[in-house]
């Protein structure tokens, strides 16, 4: 039996919280690129065939739930902190800070937010971290995979200013291709100076 992706949103709504938002984020790990968060408010009602974690999903199949999920949802908000202020707060305060931003810019207001992982973020708002959450909350999952192609789409720009990255093939992910672009080419502005990968490389 298929688990219930709504379980965490129905005991919000039992909890006197109606416009909930689910919050995730994208791009912790790579050498290049901000972070990106997306906070989603989904229709109670709403049916969403095939949305999961992001990771698990090929792009192609990312791009078209991406474009379903805007179709559906009742509010997006995305956060994006670049390379420079993850170099300055250090990518976890980054990244929270990005979904802190992403639920920020919801309009209206969400009542309560989903957070995946086990952090809360710095915004006064009624939140519950949930660990694995892109897999165990659909408004999760949705965020997930709005980050995500967001943060993708803004890397395949990236690879129009710098070409001899490629950053639309890895996005900016330490693959051994990437790494190689950075000990012959350096490193762009878009790099995090402060990451392994990249310090080493900084004349």
């Amino acid at each position: 039996m298929a688990r219930d992706q709504r379980v965490f949103e129905k005991e919000s709504r039992k909890n006197g919280f109606f416009r909930i938002a689910g919050v995730d984020e994208a791009g912790r790990g790579p050498l290049a690129g901000p972070v990106v968060a997306a906070a989603v408010v989904l229709p109670a009602d709403v049916v969403l065939p095939g949305v999961t974690d992001s990771k698990k999903l090929s792009p192609a199949v990312r791009d078209r739930l991406y474009d379903t999920i805007y179709s559906q949802a009742l509010a997006i908000g995305i956060g994006i902190v670049d390379a420079v202020e993850i170099d300055r707060i250090n990518i976890l305060r980054a990244a929270l800070l990005s979904m802190a931003v992403a639920a920020g810019n919801l309009s209206p207001p969400p009542h309560c937010l989903l957070i995946d992982g086990n952090h809360r973020i710095p915004i006064p708002i009624p939140q519950r971290p949930i660990p694995k959450g892109d897999t165990l909350s659909l408004s999760i999952a949705a965020a997930s995979i709005v980050a995500k192609v967001t943060r993708d789409r803004l890397m395949d720009r990236y690879a129009l200013w710098y070409p001899e990255f490629d950053f639309s093939r890895h996005k900016g992910y330490p693959t051994k291709a990437h790494k190689e672009a950075i000990r012959c080419f350096g490193c762009t502005p878009i790099h995090r100076k402060t990451f392994k990968g990249v310090r080493e490389h900084i004349a």
